[in-house]
């Protein structure tokens, strides 16, 4: 006889809630992303945070002084290094007609491209447009990133006795990993920065603020970000002087080696223990799930899970489960 498969009303409701979960994550998954954002940013300040409290700063003095000072500090290096970046993003820019007409495709489909290229023209507006509202909802997502972590850090004081004892320790441990990630990835962010523009106006090569820019920008992005940054300028060098491509190739791969050599292990080894196979198979999950926010986002996304997966899949845990 066959056997008889009985659902319980307790299974069918799990179901349901769980398929009810999973499309309500689908629906909100901006606003987690957003919010996960703050998190990380709340991580981040709530150290300093506490130190000026200790000085009996009130709390919210202290998140507005912090955030004063940031915004000034980062005000002040922009407003000094963008008479530069125009100047050398300009020269980078006129050297894009000569470097396009040395590739012979181009040259031999040059009547093909004008063509795809004024059938384009006529969606200029369209893309302007786009362009536009993206820009001021990026804004809007910025304001609201720092309103939402002013209060996580005006509150995180008091959440510990909101919760129990074990979920308190699972926040702490997850504030701490987030914390000591976005802490050291700014300082591999100015370290590569700064190494690189060094490096390439040793080299002569004079658009090499917007390069090295660039490279500390991708530095968030972890193994192929730095591998992206180096292609611009290895083409822009050869195109001056294949030696100095070849140098150019070098610094990176010397930057490259004393990254992973002695400021990652240094840094970040502490604060993530998260090995290179793990990166990589988070980046393009976190790609594919959110583009280039999701892979941003991916390792600090690991760093949780590092810390949650063990306290949920206890042996206790899965023992009570069972029963």
């Amino acid at each position: 006889m066959p056997r008889k498969v009985e659902i319980s009303h307790r299974t069918i409701v799990f179901t349901f809630v769980f398929l009810a979960l999973l499309w309500l994550v689908t629906q909100i998954w901006d606003i987690i992303l957003l919010v996960f954002i703050s998190v990380i940013l709340m991580a981040a300040l709530k150290p300093s945070v506490d130190l000026l409290e200790k000085f009996r700063v009130p709390r919210s003095i202290a998140i507005i002084l912090i955030y004063i000072f940031l915004w000034t500090v980062v005000g002040g290096i922009i407003a000094s290094l963008i008479p530069q970046l125009i100047d050398q993003t300009g020269k980078l820019l006129s050297t894009l007609p000569r470097a396009l007409s040395n590739i012979d495709y181009l040259s031999s489909h040059q009547q093909e491209i004008t063509t795809q290229l004024l059938a384009g023209v006529g969606s200029i507006p369209q893309s302007v447009f786009k362009v536009t509202i993206g820009f001021f909802g990026n804004i809007l997502n910025v304001v609201t990133t720092i309103v939402i972590s002013f209060y996580l850090l005006l509150e995180r004081k008091s959440m510990n006795d909101k919760f129990t004892p074990q979920i308190s320790k699972v926040i702490n441990q997850i504030e701490h990993k987030l914390g000591g990630w976005i802490r050291g990835e700014l300082f591999l962010m100015t370290a590569i920065g700064v190494l690189t523009y060094i490096g390439l106006r040793l080299l002569g090569l004079e658009t090499a603020l917007p390069l090295a820019i660039l490279a500390a920008m991708l530095e968030i992005i972890p193994t192929i970000g730095p591998l992206i940054s180096a292609i611009p300028a290895i083409i822009i060098a050869l195109m001056i002087h294949p030696f100095l491509g070849v140098s150019v190739a070098a610094l990176y791969f010397l930057i490259q080696f004393l990254e992973n050599n002695l400021l990652v292990p240094q840094v970040m080894q502490k604060a993530t223990g998260v090995s290179p196979l793990i990166s990589i198979l988070a980046l393009m999950i976190g790609f594919r799930l959110a583009g280039t926010l999701g892979a941003v986002l991916s390792i600090p996304a690991v760093l949780v899970i590092q810390v949650i997966g063990p306290e949920f899949f206890s042996i206790s845990h899965l023992e009570k489960l069972s029963e």
